[in-house]
């Protein structure tokens, strides 16, 4: 039960994570280089798939 309830807890925080990264990356960050900031929003998205991918299984119970 414990560990069921720190898994949500991890999907959480990475998919929050992750959606505050692109929010810095395109609001805050004017200053990089264009393709360092795509490379950052990857990253993001990388981040928000497996957060995504993680709370599919949970629901479906394969972990």
């Amino acid at each position: 039960m414990w560990q069921r309830g720190l898994n949500w807890a991890a999907v959480i925080l990475v998919g929050t994570f992750g959606l505050m990264w692109i929010g810095v990356v395109i609001y805050a960050d004017e200053s990089s280089a264009p393709w360092i900031r795509v490379s950052q929003v990857i990253f993001a998205l990388l981040l928000l798939g497996w957060a995504v991918q993680k709370a599919i299984a949970l629901i479906v119970g394969k972990t």
